[in-house]
């Protein structure tokens, strides 16, 4: 952080709030709710569950979906049916939440950490060629922003070298790349539906996949090690213990929010698009001035909105950027210290060297508040306030 304090901080009142995020939540998620408290769908693996599942698959093209507990459940589950062990590389990039690297190491797997793109910060497919080894058995892609990574070039490259690709999603519902959506390139994809994403029940998820004896594992997996599900649709009749496993299957009652909250999936995601082209196309004169640098998007991708953020071009400047902002009542906020020079990734020998975009990006993005009800009039002030922090800093 460069040289200066409170006093570096342009002295600007705080005159309403915003907060960063808001879900979208109406009477229809309300009455499906309490009908099925009504029904005594509470439990996993019920109706709601597969009315959910089925619409999910629907939805995004794929054959399979199974719902979970989080997006890093989902993560878990794909790590664990794809029987990733220790010694077993997985690469992934250290701009990301932990969830993906969790995943690996619980199975004993090493996360090997590389660096993102300048222009979209996504994975860099050149990063990954260049760590590729004997040991590398997968790729996790993170689409961040809902922006889609270089799906043509990393499936190229996991082609090449036999390996699979398990795509987070987790912030990515509904977007697409080449018109396709994102979650069908790989063997699976991951979707959150965390209280902050796009679609929400609070808390849960979805692994998704188009690989049958992939989806089989994973709904054993999930459901205790059990046939359960079979079971449920009468091709057995009766469930035992058939696998090593754990339990990330969704609640019915989290399940029957999500239904709901999937019928909006177009028009939350349409509104999000449209402040996120106002932000992008009213903060142009800021990175004319040489003061930020806006993202980039890839022509074939097709985002849903999720995240608007730019980059402070002085980089020591971000934090009272922020500073500055929060003290106008804008939620504005920082996003992902970078896995690799974590703590945890320091003490278990996860840190092989620097990753300069990384870096850069960490320490420089401030991303403004964005949800479906934003109004014009908040969006408004949001940006008149981000130019007076940048005429005063």
């Amino acid at each position: 952080m460069a040289q200066g304090g409170a006093a570096d901080v342009p002295s600007l009142p705080q005159t309403r709030s915003i907060p960063f995020s808001k879900p979208l939540l109406g009477e229809e998620e309300r009455q499906i709710v309490l009908r099925a408290l009504e029904e005594g769908a509470l439990g996993g693996n019920g109706p709601y569950t597969s009315v959910l599942c089925q619409t999910i698959q629907a939805l995004f093209n794929v054959r399979h979906a199974v719902a979970t507990t989080s997006a890093s459940d989902a993560l878990e589950l794909a790590m664990m049916a794809l029987d990733v062990r220790p010694g077993d590389e997985v690469i992934l990039p250290s701009f990301t939440f932990v969830s993906a690297a969790n995943a690996v190491l619980r199975q004993g797997g090493r996360p090997v950490f590389v660096d993102i793109e300048p222009e979209s910060w996504n994975i860099d497919p050149d990063d990954i060629e260049r760590h590729i080894t004997p040991a590398t058995r997968g790729i996790i892609p993170v689409h961040y922003a809902g922006l889609g990574c270089a799906m043509e070039r990393i499936s190229q490259l996991a082609r090449a070298h036999r390996l699979w690709v398990v795509e987070d999603a987790a912030q990515a519902i509904g977007a697409r790349y080449a018109g396709r959506y994102l979650v069908t390139f790989g063997d699976c994809g991951c979707y959150s539906f965390h209280i902050t994403k796009n679609l929400t029940c609070g808390e849960g998820g979805a692994l998704v996949t188009n690989d049958e004896a992939l989806a089989h594992r994973a709904e054993v997996i999930a459901e205790k090690g059990t046939n359960r599900p079979t079971f449920l649709r009468g091709q057995v009749d009766r469930y035992t213990w058939v696998a090593l496993c754990s339990s990330f299957i969704l609640s019915d009652l989290l399940a029957a929010l999500m239904i709901e909250q999937l019928k909006k999936l177009d028009e939350i995601n349409g509104r999000r698009v449209a402040l996120w082209q106002c932000y992008h196309t009213e903060l142009a004169d800021l990175e004319a001035q040489g003061r930020i640098v806006r993202p980039v998007k890839r022509p074939q991708a097709e985002h849903n909105g999720h995240i608007y953020a730019f980059l402070c071009a002085d980089v020591g400047r971000r934090d009272r950027v922020l500073a500055a902002l929060n003290a106008r009542g804008v939620g504005a906020t920082f996003h992902y210290v970078p896995l690799h020079s974590s703590p945890y990734a320091r003490r278990h020998g996860l840190y092989t060297g620097d990753l300069p975009v990384t870096d850069r990006v960490s320490a420089s993005l401030v991303r403004l508040p964005l949800y479906p009800e934003l109004t014009a009039e908040d969006q408004t002030y949001v940006i008149e306030s981000v130019y007076e922090v940048f005429k005063g800093a």
